[in-house]
């Protein structure tokens, strides 16, 4: 494994999405009120589209969730597990901070 440097931590707004291209995927990020940077995969796997950076950002009974902006799925954002179908999910990566640096985990 190793860490690859994406953005800023300033740069994520909280409650708000953003891509990023790592190591050749589309990771969406995520800034929680509380601080806390999530990293998943950017694809919806209901539609096929890139997009869940662009969902609704939230929390269902205390865990944080972002809902796809399409079809109004909820994913967890700590498991990637789809709240709504539990046997969907949606890759999770591994995020770190190195100073004010947002890192993501990447296999090698």
């Amino acid at each position: 494994m190793s860490w690859v440097n994406v953005c800023g931590y300033q740069v994520l707004q909280p409650e708000r999405g953003v891509c990023a291209l790592v190591d050749g995927r589309q990771v969406a990020l995520f800034r929680t009120h509380d601080g806390v940077v999530h990293a998943l995969g950017n694809q919806d796997p209901f539609s096929g589209a890139y997009v869940l950076s662009r969902g609704i950002v939230g929390t269902r009974k205390g865990e944080p969730t972002v809902a796809s902006p399409l079809h109004k799925q909820v994913f967890s954002l700590v498991t990637g597990h789809c709240l709504d179908e539990p046997a969907v999910t949606v890759p999770v990566y591994q995020v770190r901070l190195d100073g004010e640096l947002v890192q993501v985990a990447v296999s090698v």
